[in-house]
């Protein structure tokens, strides 16, 4: 079975990372995917510290393998759980939306493990300078906050700027995937839309349901003008949002449309006013299973492949 760099350092079985979507990777979901070999890894979003807090501990309950914790640094409590993670002697700590050097230090010293998501060249120098022990490159073919650049493009771009892992996330969902990013100099992957699949994943059955029955035009990036753009699934609420945004609507009003939508989806399945994140890979996940099932399946998908790659070389 395929091991990297990343597996001995974090002590994994696989080099999958589960992504931290808001309001949808819980501690349930994280400890699944640490059980399956991979790295689980908690949503802060726009949580409070406390509500971080009981996740990593009912996180704990469930594994005792390593798990992490995504800080979207654009919250108003990215600060509050910054210490958390620190209290709860979290393993790893990923970050998006945003640049976690003012964290750093801190966390560094707790011997936690920083692994940002990088959208650009300058910004993966930047955390290789202040001490990070990998970092996720992520293309624009991701759901949620997204850069302008591919995972084609972006990948080796980032494994030429730095000697540290790279970890491919953006439009991989099967063994094609991972193979495709260890071929562009990544020593894993990580993957948010094919574990909304997860029977662990506790997203409304609607939202579920969605995923299922995508097809491959079913995303669209609502969000530029204020400077944060998002992928979501093709709704109602996307479509008013993209009219609004681009018809006129002041920047607080817009602001306030988007407020509560992605938890409308999450815990409703609201179809008129909840934003449904996902990937552009969502036509291709195609069933519900196992979180850990997805985890060995993506891996077992891909070995092959990369020993017929090698073939080829030869």
């Amino acid at each position: 079975m395929i091991k990297s760099a990343i597996c001995e350092m974090l002590g994994i079985e696989y080099p999958v990372f589960q992504g931290g979507m808001a309001w949808i990777a819980d501690g349930k979901l994280a400890a699944a995917v640490s059980n399956g070999g991979g790295l689980g890894i908690i949503a802060a979003g726009n949580a409070p510290g406390e509500y971080v807090r009981e996740q990593i501990r009912e996180a704990r309950k469930l594994t005792g393998k390593p798990v992490g914790v995504n800080i979207m640094l654009l919250s108003p409590y990215a600060d509050e759980v910054a210490q958390v993670v620190t209290e709860e002697r979290i393993e790893v700590v990923t970050t998006g939306a945003g640049n976690p050097s003012k964290y750093m230090k801190d966390w560094l010293e707790a011997g936690i493990k920083v692994i940002p998501v990088v959208a650009s060249v300058a910004l993966a120098k930047l955390m290789t300078r202040l001490g990070a022990s990998a970092v996720i490159a992520e293309g624009g073919e991701s759901g949620g906050h997204v850069g302008e650049l591919t995972t084609m493009v972006l990948v080796p771009q980032i494994c030429d700027a730095t000697n540290l892992p790279v970890i491919a996330a953006g439009g991989i969902a099967d063994g094609r995937g991972v193979a495709a990013a260890f071929m562009l100099g990544a020593c894993g992957v990580q993957m948010g839309t094919r574990f909304l699949s997860a029977e662990e994943c506790s997203i409304h059955p609607a939202y579920k349901e969605k995923i299922l029955k995508a097809t491959d035009l079913c995303t669209m990036v609502t969000g530029r003008r204020l400077g944060h753009p998002v992928r979501s699934l093709r709704t109602p609420f996307a479509r008013d949002y993209a009219r609004a945004e681009y018809g006129g609507m002041p920047d607080a009003e817009l602001e306030a449309l988007g407020t509560g939508a992605l938890r409308r989806a999450v815990q409703e399945g609201d179809n008129e006013k909840g934003c449904f994140l996902s990937g552009q890979i969502a036509a291709m996940v195609k069933k519900e299973q196992p979180a850990a099932e997805i985890v060995k399946e993506v891996m077992e998908e891909a070995e092959p492949l990369l020993l017929r790659a090698a073939q080829w070389v030869k």
